[in-house]
């Protein structure tokens, strides 16, 4: 026998359809004004649209098995019920005006509290505004929040150990220790120090196959299409951007770390020149994510440049800072024609995608960059990483403080979600970037707002 009744909002449908399915043996209520609000998305062609038809599935399938009406029982035990509108507005008509949808779902989670009020109900929702309402008018409610982190520990990618002189010594000679230092994740990176005050030390990265700390091999201060790491962190990031077994890499950081900067480099240099894959897939979601693109003019690439504006920048970073090391190791030739963006992307070695688009495709043998990942849900982020194909690997770049979605935050958005789920995993690797490198304006306003 459930224990306790659960009024699902709409917003927590279209954020996981199977929303409805993660409440045990609970009874859970869908009202009416829910459905017809999930019937006005489920034309959409974007995330939204998406869910919204998968819900409809879910629900048809349920009805197979028995009335919605009268509740559904699920492999856990739980029931799902849709409950209609028509005593809601008596209900509700002494404490909420009635004729907002927000209100009409309150109400019902009042209509179910009334007529049995030897449940506990409790009104989830990822809309604050309607929990405080909930609460207002005396109903328990929640966020829905199976998918969270505690974000004020999130794993940073790096430890700092103190050792003594004669170790690092040792170290530098034999080119490997064994771990000795406790728990430490795959390819998580360890800095050797002197005491626990230096800001500098060793960086070495951990072997989970046998144990091992080994100096960083991959990255050593080499120039990566016209830039170089500026601190420890970038240089971490690089070691795990230009390893091939790492599949994975995810980069997070305030504005103005050059998490994007290094992300760029890295794959300019592996697509264009060493050909360890066949083409770098620039992409980012358009805020927010799979909103439809077609009122802009022009081809599909048209209509996305403005949001890729903060990529073309990038790259023109980095060609101009190209083309000038060329220019001083082989001297400056007038008319000489220098690779621009519009080359690279005529000949197909980078290719620009919305998110909206990449759902559906297989991605083989591609570096593939998402930017702003902290704007997709975790639903999201499982739809991106399972279009790498053999092959391919994929870097997502986001800072968890700039969020631009309505009903994510920074401990339930799918970047931090990946990061902290996925550090156990020895084809992933993670660093978090807190030194600004853009300007001391932007490590100021980074600082004081």
């Amino acid at each position: 026998m459930s224990t306790k009744i659960y009024v699902l909002d709409t917003n927590v449908l279209i954020h996981n359809p199977r929303a409805m399915f993660t409440f045990e043996d609970n009874t859970v209520i869908i009202p009416i004004t829910v459905i017809e609000e999930v019937d006005n998305f489920k034309k959409g062609v974007d995330e939204k649209g998406r869910n919204a038809r998968q819900i409809g599935r879910y629900l048809d399938a349920l009805r197979v098995k028995g009335s919605l009406k009268d509740g559904v029982e699920t492999k856990h035990g739980g029931i799902i019920q849709i409950v209609l509108s028509r005593n809601v507005s008596e209900t509700a008509n002494d404490v909420l005006i009635t004729d907002t949808n927000d209100n009409l779902i309150i109400g019902t989670a009042l209509y179910i509290k009334k007529k049995k009020p030897e449940k506990e109900i409790i009104l989830v929702s990822k809309d604050a505004n309607v929990r405080i309402k909930a609460d207002a008018v005396g109903l328990k409610s929640s966020n829905f929040e199976t998918d969270k982190i505690n974000f004020s520990e999130l794993y940073n990618g790096y430890i700092r150990k103190v050792v003594s002189k004669e170790e690092i010594n040792e170290f530098k000679e034999q080119e490997f220790i064994k771990n000795s230092f406790g728990k430490i994740y795959p390819n998580q990176f360890v800095i050797f120090c002197l005491n626990k005050n230096s800001e500098d030390g060793l960086m070495a990265r951990y072997s989970v196959e046998n144990d091992t700390i080994y100096p960083i091999k991959f990255y050593t201060g080499q120039d990566l299409f016209g830039i170089t790491s500026r601190n420890m962190e970038q240089t971490m990031s690089f070691d795990l951007l230009l390893d091939p077994d790492i599949k994975l890499v995810s980069l997070v950081g305030i504005a103005g770390t050059g998490k994007t900067l290094i992300a760029l480099a890295a794959g300019l240099n592996q697509v264009i020149e060493e050909n360890n894959y066949t083409r770098l897939v620039v992409s980012r979601p358009v805020s927010p994510l799979g909103k439809d693109i077609g009122f802009l003019p022009g081809t599909k690439k048209e209509k996305f440049n403005p949001w890729m504006q903060p990529i073309f920048d990038n790259m023109e970073i980095l060609l101009s800072g190209k083309n000038e090391d060329e220019d001083n190791n082989n001297g400056k030739i007038f008319g000489k024609k220098h690779p621009k963006i519009d080359d690279y992307l005529d000949f197909g070695f980078i290719e620009l995608e919305p998110l909206t688009y990449i759902r559906g495709r297989s991605l083989p043998d591609q570096f593939i960059i998402v930017d702003e990942a902290q704007n997709l849900t975790p639903h999201e982020m499982k739809t991106i990483i399972t279009r790498a194909g053999e092959g391919t690997k994929i870097v997502l770049t986001g800072d968890p403080y700039q969020i631009d979605i309505p009903y994510l935050d920074s401990e339930s958005n799918g970047l931090s979600i990946a990061v902290e789920k996925l550090k156990n995993e020895k084809m992933v690797g993670h660093i978090t970037l807190t030194q600004g490198e853009r300007s001391e304006l932007a490590d100021l306003a980074a600082k004081f707002f």
